[in-house]
């Protein structure tokens, strides 16, 4: 059930293009692209979050996001939050010392990364993507997370593709997504 109104969620919808078989045949890829190059868009989508984050009296620390897209709803919202951005990113590319956690994938595993640093004990994330598919990689952020003593609240996402099992994966951190798509 969304708290918006069905004008945005549809105002927001039309900047979603839908390509046919990408990267592989029979997959409906659903491209934010136009959304990232309007600053009226970009802005309804992180005032969308706050709004969520205010409704359900989410209150984080930090804003987590893996890359790569995760990086740039995070440090949009965290800023109107006022509060601090935290990479999650593929091996080898944080300076710092990291904690890592492998995850699978349908086919094969990988590997995410975050500053063993980075996240204080008893701290409140919340972990925003663009995307919610299979969970995942939200999964594996949740658990890097959790590793470091850390709570997280909430998931964010711009897009979630319904029936592929991502919610009952992520239970019972609550997930908000803006907008549903079949799988």
């Amino acid at each position: 059930m969304s708290i918006f109104d069905k004008e945005i969620t549809q105002k927001l919808q039309q900047q979603i293009r839908t390509i046919p078989n990408f990267p592989i045949e029979g997959i409906m890829f659903r491209d934010i692209t136009p959304l990232l190059n309007s600053g009226e868009y970009l802005n309804m989508v992180t005032n969308m979050f706050v709004d969520i984050c205010n409704h359900y009296g989410w209150t984080p620390d930090y804003i987590v996001g893996p890359e790569a897209r995760g990086f740039i709803f995070g440090p949009l919202l965290a800023a109107k939050l006022g509060v601090g951005f935290i990479p999650i990113r593929k091996p080898g590319k944080l300076p710092s010392s990291t904690i890592q956690i492998e995850y699978s994938l349908e086919y094969g595993s990988n590997i995410l990364e975050m500053h063993d640093d980075a996240i204080s004990e008893a701290s409140k994330v919340i972990i925003i993507d663009d995307l919610l598919a299979t969970g995942g990689t939200v999964d594996a952020c949740v658990k890097l997370c959790q590793q470091q003593g850390a709570e997280v609240i909430g998931n964010l996402f711009v897009i979630e593709l319904e029936g592929l099992g991502a919610r009952d994966k992520l239970s019972p951190i609550p997930c908000e997504s803006l907008l549903l798509y079949p799988a």
